[in-house]
């Protein structure tokens, strides 16, 4: 539900009932991923989809259901051979959805809040839930914060970061709950564990689901081009906090990129080596001048970094090989480089450019391999596939 968090935020201060469904678990092919939700309220408005459409009316029914009854319920939907107009998921996948009613001053709905609203503010916290257990505990949730997280909710771990709420459960269990939690949170991720209800993992009997928020990946685009002002749209539309930095403080100006979070007039590979970047962080490097390129490469290739790519012809790319390798780059690092920058589109305008950068980090990210999919073979929603293994189902760090 973190998806729809400030929505959801929203409702809840004004103090309004409402239920909402969340996609827990996706095994095939399908629209949308774990963490999708569909809220509805008293009044029957709704915001979010769990599925792009293809189940949405018999969802909204089943929230309708949950606000009349109190009662958390979890339901599967999948594909209908025998009729193709019954309620299930034309792609051919299997979607569980967890609906829970959120009345106002229920026993969940403060550590709900407290989840909710600091996804709304984009901060890190996590929301966990009981999706499989007995039903008295199904859809009970605990809002956890980051290991560094300090003061906000009360309980407060010896290690650092908190959480709010109770599952009514063993008095163990909330802290093992958080435990996990925080370890899910702290990677970005968002999946399953199992657990039992003493807090042991010894004959697990409880599914907990996770929704970890955390604050936008970065986008660091190097060089205050024409090129880099469509890249700085099309990197906000994907959801990215994008930094330009460009030496030359004539062109790095909030005229030239108002669309920018953050424009930094400094050396490259100095502003690279001071600012902050994570697994999920991307560079585009569009200077294609050889002083600003080379010694921001040999910087950004040794970063774990989700994405490096720079722009220029082939031949320059050659020639920024050689300088790399004189400069004690390894193969293995090298062979990070996305150069030319950019998937094969034919491209000519800056926008098109964009396009093409932004379709080559969207494959990085999600494992596609960039061709027409009207001739391939491979699953089309590739984050559904085969990452469900073990206790643990973590899903999209990046």
């Amino acid at each position: 539900m973190l998806d729809i968090a400030e929505e959801l935020s929203r409702w809840l201060d004004e103090g309004r009932d409402f239920a909402v469904a969340t996609v827990v678990a996706v095994s095939g092919s399908a629209p949308r991923g774990p963490g999708a939700a569909l809220a509805v309220d008293a009044d029957g408005t709704a915001i979010g989809s769990v599925s792009g459409g293809c189940v949405e009316g018999a969802v909204y029914d089943l929230c309708a259901q949950a606000l009349q009854d109190g009662q958390a319920v979890r339901e599967r939907f999948g594909y209908s051979d025998e009729d193709a107009f019954a309620v299930g998921l034309t792609c051919g996948g299997v979607l569980d959805i967890l609906v829970t009613p959120v009345p106002a001053g229920g026993p969940d709905t403060k550590a709900i809040q407290t989840a909710l609203s600091a996804a709304a503010r984009r901060e890190a916290a996590a929301l966990a839930r009981v999706v499989r257990g007995p039903a008295q505990l199904l859809g009970r949730a605990l809002a956890v914060h980051p290991s560094e997280a300090r003061g906000g909710p009360p309980r407060t771990e010896s290690g650092g970061g908190s959480y709010e709420g109770e599952l009514g459960g063993h008095p163990d269990l909330d802290r093992a709950v958080a435990d996990e939690t925080r370890a899910l949170l702290d990677a970005g991720h968002t999946g399953t564990f199992d657990i039992a209800r003493d807090g042991s993992h010894c004959e697990p009997d409880l599914t907990l689901f996770v929704e970890s928020s955390v604050p936008p990946p970065r986008m660091l685009v190097f060089g205050a081009i024409d090129f880099a002002a469509a890249l700085v749209r099309v990197g906000k539309f994907l959801g990215y906090h994008v930094t330009v930095c460009d030496a030359r403080p004539v062109f790095a100006t909030r005229t030239r990129f108002p669309e920018a979070d953050d424009i930094v007039a400094d050396w490259p590979h100095r502003y690279l080596r001071r600012t902050r970047t994570d697994s999920r962080t991307v560079v585009c490097v569009l200077t294609h001048d050889a002083k600003f390129d080379i010694p921001l490469l040999e910087a950004a290739l040794r970063l774990p970094v989700a994405y490096v790519g720079a722009m220029g012809s082939r031949r320059t790319h050659a020639d920024r090989d050689r300088r790399l390798r004189e400069r004690g780059l390894t193969e293995a690092e090298l062979t990070r480089l996305h150069s030319p920058i950019g998937l094969d589109l034919g491209a000519r305008t800056p926008e098109e450019t964009a396009l093409s950068i932004a379709a080559e980090i969207v494959a990085a990210r999600r494992g596609g391999t960039g061709l027409p999919l009207s001739g391939s073979h491979t699953p089309i929603h590739h984050d559904t596939e085969g990452c469900r293994s073990g206790a643990a189902s973590r899903v999209g760090s990046f």
